[in-house]
């Protein structure tokens, strides 16, 4: 007996004590529960948006990236355009559409600049303010609120994305590359500019002037093209992480699975309401900026290529061609995306009527089928406790009549999308867009055909 007390006193002294629970600090990273939901500490889904950003010279996060960015879009975007329209001279005897195709190569130049500029200012404004892609996509821990089928979602975009991108940028690369060669070797002359021929008198004669001009522009044309394209494509990017957000919602107005209470709906689409009015207020310059670009960039077209008495053919207007079809795409990719999240915005004003009118159909069905199994007498006598027993089932029930009716109505009043300066941008105002287009081309065409 001694010898088991002894062993039974002794056994709380051999365990061992505890070891101290590590503070957060100490912690390691990958267990630290601030880290728990964070992707980007394991897996950095932005990779391929840095490492683009990185190759195009558009990196913001350091001083010298600033620097080297600026220095980059003045030469690629500003100085080499400039440049080659000045070193380029008509001769008849390589083509006789060689004047018209320098005229057309400067008329397609001026609105490549016009949207790069818009757009290198746009991503510049976007790093100065935000501070990087995470805020500006909203992964700056808004993904930790949502469910696993957006998250989901969200990175099969952002594959998809750079696809989208690659569609655009590529085949317009083999076709801008084609005519360039053509343009430089067969249709024009090309000779330094005199400020540059004046400085290096001697050296000038010895370099090929027409690979230079063809490597640069192609170069500069990459770049603008690239520049304005990420920025169509964040725009989105952006619209897609707040449809599928949409699409989460409408989940919840589930009849048949738990339904959702009325003010976890609310705080939801507040969430995402306030989402799209920052999204709204950082793209609305670039969206009105570009139209007026490609506005008058197409009118000018119109006019120049109307007014010409020469031949059109790929050497002397593939400019046109290319550029149109690239500004365009990239133009549209943001209307449309836009006008699909207006709309799923818009429609959860039905859904939400729907999902009102089944929960009252259904309390009011199961109230009639209880009271007709019930006795006249058990009503008659619980007819003065009937209010009461109404009153403590729906506390109980998801949400009660008026929360439903208050959410309807706010959805009524805050169902807009992607806005520019008030004017809600859906279909409608893609339509009226349009009409205004076709109305200028036509009266330039009436014009061009009375003269």
């Amino acid at each position: 007996m001694d010898s088991e007390d002894e062993e039974q006193g002794s056994s709380p002294e051999s365990d061992p004590p505890p070891p101290p629970s590590p503070s957060p600090s100490q912690r390691p990273l990958l267990l630290n529960p601030a880290y728990a939901q964070c992707k980007s500490v394991i897996h950095d889904e932005l990779r391929s948006f840095r490492v683009f950003l990185q190759w195009c010279a558009l990196d913001h996060s350091t001083r010298a990236g600033r620097a080297a960015s600026y220095a980059v879009f003045v030469a690629l975007a500003l100085l080499v355009p400039a440049a080659v329209s000045l070193s380029l001279l008509a001769d008849a005897a390589l083509s006789p559409a060689s004047a018209s195709a320098i005229t057309f190569n400067r008329v397609a130049q001026a609105p490549a600049t016009g949207l790069a500029v818009i757009s290198f200012a746009t991503l510049a404004a976007f790093f100065r303010r935000l501070g990087g892609l995470r805020k500006l996509l909203f992964l700056d821990g808004a993904l930790r609120d949502d469910t696993a089928f957006v998250r989901r979602g969200y990175a099969r975009e952002l594959d998809r994305a750079f696809r989208t991108m690659a569609a655009l940028l590529l085949p317009s690369l083999c076709v801008e590359a084609a005519h360039k060669a053509t343009f430089f070797f067969c249709t024009v002359r090309v000779e330094p500019p005199a400020a540059v021929a004046s400085v290096f008198p001697f050296s000038m004669l010895l370099l090929p002037w027409r690979a230079v001009a063809l490597v640069a522009t192609v170069a500069s044309w990459v770049y603008r093209t690239g520049v304005f394209l990420l920025v169509c494509v964040l725009f989105r990017l952006t619209c897609e992480l707040q449809i599928l957000r949409f699409e989460g919602i409408y989940s919840m107005f589930d009849v048949e699975a738990r339904p959702a209470a009325a003010a976890e709906i609310f705080a939801e689409h507040r969430r995402i309401r306030t989402q799209l009015l920052a999204t709204s207020h950082r793209y609305r310059v670039f969206i009105i900026c570009c139209l007026v670009t490609i506005t008058v960039s197409q009118l000018g077209t119109l006019l120049v290529a109307l007014s010409s008495r020469d031949a059109k053919s790929f050497s002397n207007t593939g400019d046109l061609l290319v550029g149109s079809a690239v500004q365009l795409s990239g133009f549209f990719m943001c209307l449309l995306g836009a006008a699909r999240i207006t709309h799923r915005a818009q429609r959860m004003v039905s859904i939400a009527s729907q999902w009102h009118m089944s929960m009252e159909s259904s309390m009011h069905h199961g109230k009639s089928s209880s009271l007709a199994t019930t006795s006249a007498s058990d009503v008659i006598d619980a007819s003065s406790g009937s209010s009461t027993a109404v009153s403590l089932a729906e506390p109980g029930a998801p949400c009660s009549y008026r929360s439903r009716q208050a959410l309807v109505t706010y959805l009524r009043h805050n169902g807009g999308g992607i806005t520019l300066f008030g004017f809600t941008l859906d279909r409608r105002l893609l339509h009226t867009i349009f009409v205004f287009e076709m109305t200028l081309v036509l009266w330039i065409l009436s014009k061009v055909v009375v003269l």
